[in-house]
């Protein structure tokens, strides 16, 4: 064997050991939270911790379907567990921020790179700059124009401040550079109105990064604990996180609870995350080849 099969076998040796490191640590915490959630709070409590249950109890899932009671709509009479109600306004708050962020920062991103207009520059640059602001400098400003518009304790007060989001239009900026004017000039020479050529021509090209604002925004909206915290009150308009947060004690913490909680919570980020994975491995791809 040569000097240099002998390096490339090492280097594969080496990289697949890492990579199963890593897999281990972000497995492990998801693996924790599962069996947690069967485990009795003497196990979970215990100093030494049990890997995998030896008694199974399906109480903290009792406990979170049955604690707390809330409408399955708006206000009608018809009652459900408050875990079910909290979990709709959390898929309707992550699925419609990740539609409606989408659609604008396409349409934004697409019109900053190939449109040429005065204050282009200036309005990319301020963008960008955005994008370096914490929503704690703009919180109380937000909170006052979204009490003015009566949407406070509203799930769109948490939906709407998330749609504008300047990472989302400089993503799209970045990858609506990439479409050849040559293609947009000849939709337009066919009779392709404006909308006609957004749709058909550039939205197809863009799709792998579509797909990458779609995994984050959903991501983000979903983890957003701190933006649901302000925006929402009301039994029926919490979030899945916040509703689990105030089933707990006072003095107390039932962590059984929690990982009961959080697995459910967990379900719909993986599924959205493989629903897109191809998109987001190819907008990854892509942008490493134009760099």
């Amino acid at each position: 064997m040569s000097k240099d099969n002998g390096s490339s076998v090492a280097y594969k040796i080496f990289s697949l050991v890492v990579l199963i490191v890593l897999a281990f640590l972000f497995i492990f915490p998801l693996y924790w939270i599962i069996t947690g959630m069967f485990k009795p709070p003497a196990a979970i409590n215990s100093p030494v911790p049990q890997w995998f249950p030896k008694e199974f109890t399906m109480r903290n899932i009792t406990e979170l379907f049955s604690r707390r009671t809330a409408p399955l709509f708006g206000e009608i009479a018809l009652r459900v567990p408050g875990a079910v109600r909290w979990m709709i306004n959390t898929v309707f708050m992550a699925v419609m921020a990740m539609i409606l962020t989408c659609i604008t920062a396409a349409m934004a991103g697409y019109a900053l790179a190939k449109k040429r207009f005065i204050g282009r520059a200036l309005l990319f640059s301020l963008i960008v700059a955005a994008m370096a602001l914490p929503k704690q400098v703009i919180l109380v400003p937000l909170v006052r124009e979204i009490s003015s518009l009566g949407l406070y304790d509203n799930i769109w007060a948490v939906i709407l401040p998330t749609v504008g989001w300047p990472f989302g239009v400089f993503l799209m900026k970045q990858f609506s550079e990439g479409i050849p004017g040559e293609m947009m000039e000849a939709a337009r020479i066919d009779g392709a109105s404006e909308f006609r050529t957004f749709t058909s021509v550039v939205v197809p090209m863009i799709k792998p990064g579509i797909g990458a604002l779609a995994i984050f925004t959903f991501i983000n909206s979903w983890n957003d604990y701190f933006m649901q915290l302000i925006m929402l009150t009301s039994n029926s308009n919490l979030t899945i996180s916040l509703g689990i947060a105030t089933m707990q004690a006072e003095n107390s913490t039932d962590f059984g609870l929690i990982m009961a909680g959080a697995a459910l919570a967990a379900v719909p980020i993986i599924l959205v995350f493989l629903l897109f994975q191809k998109y987001f491995t190819k907008g990854i791809t892509m942008g490493a080849v134009k760099g």
